[in-house]
């Protein structure tokens, strides 16, 4: 059985009153769903507010869950509109990728950097590819950068992305197509690579 076809069966029982049911959909997701909204959110308090309001507004929605989109992806979604209402009652915006990617001293997330560097002109190098990508996905407009977002960082496939945001999946492939062109762009003067060249 499929994760879609397992979760697809804890929704049904859920709806025929199986509390236990969507515990384990919590328990599943829960994880998953807080890694997802502390790149939005980043007071651990407030991420943990977010996402039990998000479970809350999910299950109170299960009788229109009508299965078209995966479970996760329609929790994605709720989790992200949730998100983006905290913030806004609160006049704040979601962060920036550049923001995420720093942490207290300035520098590039760890994670946006090699790890088996040896010296320092390739550490170097590598902090000045993630600053780029991190610059360049900012730069991007809001369609592309959330398409590259789902793929790269939560790895949606591309027909989760078109549930997800609601457009055919030739748009999401297009979308992602122009983002990665664009990263590329940013990347070849660092990189020294040729114009017909992506990486």
């Amino acid at each position: 059985m499929s994760d879609r076809d397992l979760d697809l069966q804890l929704v049904e029982r859920v709806r025929q009153g199986d509390q236990r049911a969507f515990g384990i959909l919590v328990e599943k997701y829960q994880r998953k769903l807080m890694r997802l909204l502390s790149r939005m959110v980043r007071d651990q308090h407030e991420v943990e507010d977010i996402a039990q309001e998000a479970f809350i507004k999910a299950y109170r929605a299960l009788p229109q869950f009508r299965g078209d989109a995966a479970f996760y992806t329609w929790l994605y979604r709720i989790a992200v509109n949730t998100a983006k209402n905290y913030l806004s009652s609160r006049n704040r915006s979601m962060p920036t990728v550049s923001d995420q990617a720093m942490n207290d001293d300035d520098e590039p997330d760890e994670r946006l950097v090699a790890h088996d560097i040896a010296t320092p002109e390739t550490e170097l190098l590598s902090k000045q590819v993630a600053i780029a990508v991190n610059q360049a996905v900012d730069a991007l407009p809001e369609e592309l950068r959330q398409a590259i977002t789902l793929r790269e960082i939560e790895g949606m496939s591309y027909e989760e992305i078109a549930d997800t945001m609601a457009c055919p999946i030739g748009t999401v492939r297009s979308r992602i197509f122009r983002a990665r062109e664009a990263i590329a762009a940013k990347l070849r003067p660092i990189l020294g690579t040729a114009d017909d060249k992506r990486w």
